[in-house]
C-alpha cells in the first residue's frame, strides 16, 4: 500500500509575518476607534443642554445639583433663592401643567371618550407607553395619567382632540405663556418629548402659580396612584415623584420632567416652616439629585425660617398671578 507524504508547507518568510500583524493592527486600531467615536457620540447626545453651557458648575451656597433653580414666596412674591434662573433650557414633561391647565380652563366634559390613536405614538424619543393604540378613556382618566404618570399617550390625546386640533391647541399654548409674562417660553407640542419646549425658572414659577389656582390641577398632580379599566385589565399607574407620599413634604401641586436634553426636573407648590413656597428645579443631573436639592431648600428653609433671604438672588421677585381662593 502506497504512503503519499503530505505536501509541506513552506514557512512565511519575517516580511510576510510583518505586513500580517501591521494588517491586523491596523484593522483594530480602525474598530477601536470607530467604538470611540460612536461612545463619544452617544455621550453628546445624552449631555443636557445645562451641561454644554456649564450651568451646573455655577457655584451656589446650598450645593444644588440642577443648573438652575429657584425659590419663591408664593405670598409676597421674593426671591429666595435664585441659582441661572434666566437660563432657557428645555423642560421636558414640565410641558404637561401648561396642556392640564388648558384642558381645564376650557371646562370641555371630562367624561368624554377618547381612544388613543397612532397620531399619539412617539416619533420624536421611540418612548414606550402602557396606553396603546386602540385604548379608549375618558378625557378625566387622560388628565389624571398625564399630570400624575407623565404619560405621553395621554398628554398628546388632550391636545389633539381639544378644538381646533393639535396645531391649534399648541398655538393656544404659546397664547397663554405670552398672557402670563412667561416671556422667555415657547412651546411646539403638548407632552415635552421636544427639546424645542424650552422655557426658564422664572417662567416656570409663574406657571406652577397659576395652574395651583386650579383645584383639580392640585388634585391631579398630587394624587399618588390611579387605576384605570382598560378592556377586561384594571392597570395601575403611580406618581413620577416619590416626595407626594413623604409625610414631610406638604405639597399642593407638582410636576416632574425628563429627557436627555432638559436632564431631570421639578416644579412644586408646597409649604415649608409656615411658608407657601414655589420650587423650581431644572436639569439636574442624577436621577434622585431634583429630589436631593428640594430635601437641601426644604432643610435650608426650616434652619433659619426668619431669617430668609440668605441669598441674594439675581432678580429680587417674580410677578406671579394673583391666587384663587381655596376652599378648604
Amino acid at each position: 500500500m502506497a504512503v503519499f507524504a503530505e505536501e509541506a508547507v513552506p514557512p512565511a518568510t519575517a516580511l510576510q509575518k510583518k505586513a500580517a500583524a501591521a494588517k491586523k493592527a491596523k484593522v483594530k486600531a480602525k474598530a477601536t476607534s470607530a467604538k470611540t467615536s460612536k461612545s463619544r457620540s452617544t455621550l453628546a447626545s445624552k449631555t443636557s443642554y445645562g451641561q454644554r453651557a456649564g450651568l451646573q458648575a455655577t457655584h451656589d451656597p446650598l450645593v444644588l445639583k440642577s443648573s438652575a433653580a429657584l425659590v419663591i414666596d408664593q405670598d409676597t412674591h421674593e426671591v429666595l433663592y435664585g441659582k441661572n434662573q434666566q437660563a432657557v433650557l428645555p423642560i421636558a414633561s414640565l410641558t404637561k401643567l401648561m396642556t392640564g391647565l388648558l384642558v381645564t380652563e376650557a371646562n370641555l366634559p371630562m367624561d368624554e371618550k377618547i381612544t388613543i390613536t397612532q397620531d399619539d405614538v412617539d416619533t420624536e424619543k421611540g418612548s414606550r407607553s402602557r396606553l396603546k393604540v386602540g385604548t379608549t378613556l375618558t378625557r378625566g382618566e387622560l388628565m389624571h395619567l398625564a399630570l400624575m404618570s407623565s404619560e405621553n399617550r395621554a398628554a398628546h390625546a388632550l391636545g389633539r382632540t381639544y378644538p381646533g386640533g393639535l396645531e391649534g391647541f399648541v398655538a393656544l399654548m404659546n397664547q397663554k405663556a405670552q398672557s402670563l409674562g412667561m416671556q422667555s417660553t415657547r412651546y411646539v407640542e403638548p407632552t415635552g418629548l421636544s427639546s424645542r419646549n424650552q422655557s426658564n425658572a422664572s417662567d416656570l414659577a409663574i406657571l406652577v402659580g397659576t395652574a395651583y389656582g386650579e383645584p383639580s390641577m392640585r388634585e391631579l398632580t398630587t394624587s399618588p396612584d390611579f387605576q384605570v379599566a382598560v378592556g377586561n385589565r384594571t392597570m395601575q399607574f403611580n406618581t413620577t415623584n416619590r416626595l407626594v407620599k413623604s409625610p414631610n413634604w406638604d405639597i399642593g401641586l407638582q410636576k416632574t420632567g425628563y429627557i436627555s436634553e432638559a436632564g431631570r426636573c421639578l416644579v412644586m407648590q408646597t409649604k415649608i416652616a409656615g411658608r407657601k413656597l414655589i420650587l423650581v428645579f431644572l436639569d439636574s443631573a442624577g436621577k434622585f439629585t431634583r429630589l436631593a436639592d428640594a430635601e437641601r431648600v426644604r432643610r435650608w428653609v426650616e434652619a433659619r425660617p426668619a431669617q430668609l433671604p440668605l441669598v441674594k438672588p439675581v432678580i429680587s421677585s417674580v410677578q406671579l398671578p394673583a391666587a384663587k381662593r381655596v376652599i378648604s
